[in-house]
C-alpha cells in the first residue's frame, strides 16, 4: 500500500485526506483501514503519534450511512483525547456531511443534549459522560454499527471497566468493535475476549513507534542529588518547550513546587486536577507561557503539541512501551527532539532492559558541573548581547547611562547591568556529597561490608560481575575483594562508591537481600 488512493475511498473522503496533506498511510493505517472497511473486528497495538486516529476514523466516515442516529461510538480515557479525536474526525468528514460530537465531563450537559437531539453520526466521549447520557435517555446506541475503544489500557487503569461494559451492553450485538491499546495487560485481553468476534491483530513494531529524529541520552544521578542534577541539566540545555515525566501525582506536585521555588516557569498536570485547572495548564503550555509541563503518564495521554523540544524522564518509566510512548511527545512534525532520562543507581537494570527491548542504545552523559552551566549561561548572554547591538534600538538605554559613563568604566557598567539582568539565570545549588568516613580502604577507594559470601555460591569474579551489572560501574572500578563464608569486603573507587551504596543497600543478589554498609577500619574491628 503506497498511497491513500489505493484504498479506493469515496471522492468526499479522499478529498478531505488530500486537504489534510496525507499521501502515504502510516503502518497502522495501511494495516487497519482495509480490515475495518471489510467489517472485521480489529485489535491494534499502537501509540499516540502513529496515526491510529485516522486508522479507524477514515473507514468509519467512509462507511457512514444516511440518517440522524448515532452510527459510531468512540470511547477515550480523557477529555483531551476526546477533543483531539473529534477534531481529526471533523477534518476527515469535511465533505461527507457527517456530524461528530465530543461529549465529556466539565462541559455543559445541556449543550450536549441539544446537539444530540439535532442528530449526530459519530459520538466521541469519555465513559463517565457517555454513561450519564445513556441513563438520562439523551443518547441512544441501539443503531450503532461500530464501537472504538481508544487507549483501552489507560481506560482500564483509570477504573472505567464497569462503565465500558455497561455502555457496550447498550449497543447491538451485531456490531463492529475496534480496540486500540499501547500495551496489552491481562484486563485488556479479557475485554477483547468477551466483546470482540474473531478480531484481527495489528501490531506496529517498536522500530516504527520510535521517532527517528529523537536523540536519546541518560544521566546517572544519585537519588539524594536528583533535583539538583535536573536543574543543572535544564540549565545546560536550550529548551523551548519540555515535558518532565514523574511516576506519581504526588511526585508531580513536589517537583513542580521545587522547580517553581527555583524560578523555573513550570506547571503540573495529573489526574486529580479539575477540568478547568487542566485546561488552564494546557493553555499556558501551548502558548509558551511555561517552559516545562510536569506530568504523569496518564495525564499526558492525548497531549499533541508539535513544538516540544525536550522530554525528560525524571522518574524512569516502568516498562519499555511506556518509555517509547513518553519520548514520542517530542520530535514531531519533522522537528528534532531530545529525550533525557535520569537514572538512579537502583534503576540501572531497568534502563538496560529498555535499551534491549527498544533496540535503541541510550548515550550516557555526565551531569554538568556548576562551571559547565555557568559557561553555557555566559555563552547565551554573549549571543543575546551581540544580537541586541546588531538590531539597534538602544538609544534610550544609552541616555540612561548619561553621566555614569564619566564616573565609571563603561565595561564595568556593562558588567554591572549584565549581573542584574542575569541574577536568576544560574541556580547554584550544591550537591550533597556522601562521607563514608574512614573505611580502612586503599588510597582513593572506599571499603564496603557485604553480607554475602562463599555460602551463597559466589566467587570474587561473580561479585565483580554482579556489582557492575547492578550499578552500571565498570569492573575496573572495583578493587580488592576479601571473601569469607558468610560475608565479604569490597573496595570501590571513591567516585563510584555512592552509586554502589545507593544501588545495593536494598537490592537482592541470587535471591538474597543485600545488606551493604561502609566498612569500619581494620583497627576498630574486633
Amino acid at each position: 500500500m503506497t498511497t491513500f488512493t489505493d484504498f479506493q475511498l469515496s471522492r468526499r473522503v479522499q478529498q478531505a485526506i488530500d486537504d489534510m496533506g496525507f499521501e502515504e498511510p502510516s503502518p497502522i493505517q495501511a494495516a487497519c483501514i482495509p480490515l475495518v472497511l471489510q467489517g472485521k473486528d480489529v485489535i491494534g497495538q499502537a501509540q499516540t503519534g502513529t496515526g491510529k486516529t485516522a486508522a479507524f476514523g477514515v473507514p468509519i466516515i467512509e462507511m457512514m450511512g444516511t440518517g440522524r442516529h448515532v452510527q459510531a461510538l468512540i470511547l477515550t480515557p480523557t477529555r483531551e483525547l476526546a477533543i483531539q479525536v473529534a477534531g481529526e474526525l471533523r477534518k476527515i468528514a469535511k465533505y461527507a456531511r457527517v456530524r461528530t460530537l465530543p461529549i465529556y465531563g466539565g462541559q455543559s450537559i445541556g449543550h450536549q443534549i441539544r446537539a444530540l437531539q439535532q442528530g449526530v453520526g459519530v459520538v466521541i466521549g469519555t465513559p463517565g459522560r457517555v454513561l450519564d447520557h445513556l441513563r438520562r435517555g439523551t443518547l441512544k446506541l441501539d443503531k450503532v454499527r461500530t464501537v472504538v475503544l481508544d487507549e483501552a489500557d489507560e481506560m482500564l487503569d483509570m477504573g472505567f471497566i464497569e462503565d465500558i461494559e455497561a455502555i457496550l451492553k447498550e449497543t447491538p450485538q451485531e456490531r463492529q468493535t475496534l480496540l486500540f491499546s499501547a500495551t496489552f495487560p491481562h484486563e485488556v485481553k479479557q475485554l477483547a475476549v468477551r466483546y470482540m468476534k474473531n478480531p484481527e491483530h495489528v501490531t506496529v513494531n517498536r522500530g516504527e513507534m520510535t521517532v527517528p529524529l529523537i536523540d536519546q541520552i541518560y544521566y546517572k544521578v544519585l537519588e539524594r542529588n536528583k533535583l539538583e542534577s535536573l536543574c543543572r541539566i535544564i540549565d545546560s540545555e536550550d529548551v523551548s518547550l519540555g515535558i518532565i515525566f514523574c511516576r506519581t501525582k504526588r511526585g508531580v506536585d513536589e517537583l513542580t513546587e521545587a522547580l517553581l521555588s527555583r524560578g523555573y516557569l513550570v506547571d503540573g498536570l495529573h489526574g486529580d486536577l479539575s477540568q478547568a485547572q487542566r485546561d488552564r495548564v494546557m493553555k499556558k503550555f501551548r502558548n509558551g507561557d511555561i517552559e516545562f509541563l510536569v506530568a504523569t503518564d496518564v495525564a499526558a495521554r492525548g497531549i499533541d503539541v508539535t513544538n516540544v523540544t525536550h522530554v525528560i524522564n525524571y522518574d524512569i518509566p516502568q516498562d519499555p512501551e511506556s518509555y517509547v510512548h513518553r519520548i514520542g511527545r517530542t520530535g514531531r512534525a519533522g522537528r528534532r527532539g531530545l529525550a533525557i532520562t535520569l537514572v538512579t543507581p537502583r534503576e540501572f537494570k531497568l534502563l538496560k532492559q529498555i535499551e534491549r527491548e527498544t533496540k535503541a542504545p541510550l548515550v550516557g552523559r555526565e551531569v554538568p558541573t556548576l562551571a559547565d552551566v555557568a559557561e553555557r549561561v555566559a555563552e547565551n548572554w554573549r549571543e543575546r548581547l551581540r544580537r541586541t547591538v546588531q538590531e539597534g534600538g538602544i538609544a534610550n538605554y544609552r541616555a540612561i547611562l548619561g553621566s555614569l559613563v564619566d564616573e565609571f568604566d563603561p565595561v564595568d557598567l556593562a558588567a554591572a547591568a549584565l549581573k542584574l539582568a542575569s541574577a536568576d539565570d544560574l541556580h547554584t545549588g550544591e550537591e550533597e556529597d556522601y562521607d563514608f568516613g574512614e573505611t580502612g580502604a586503599s588510597p582513593g577507594m572506599v571499603r564496603f561490608f557485604l553480607n554475602i559470601g562463599r555460602s551463597a555460591n559466589v566467587g570474587p569474579g561473580d561479585l565483580v560481575r554482579m556489582i557492575s551489572e547492578e550499578t552500571g560501574i565498570p569492573g575496573q572500578a572495583i578493587g580488592k575483594i576479601d571473601l569469607y563464608d558468610r560475608f565479604a569486603f569490597v573496595e570501590v573507587e571513591e567516585e563510584s562508591a555512592p552509586f554502589v551504596f545507593e544501588a545495593l543497600r536494598q537490592a537482592r543478589i541470587n535471591g538474597l537481600r543485600v545488606n551493604l554498609e561502609p566498612a569500619r577500619p581494620r583497627s576498630r574491628r574486633a
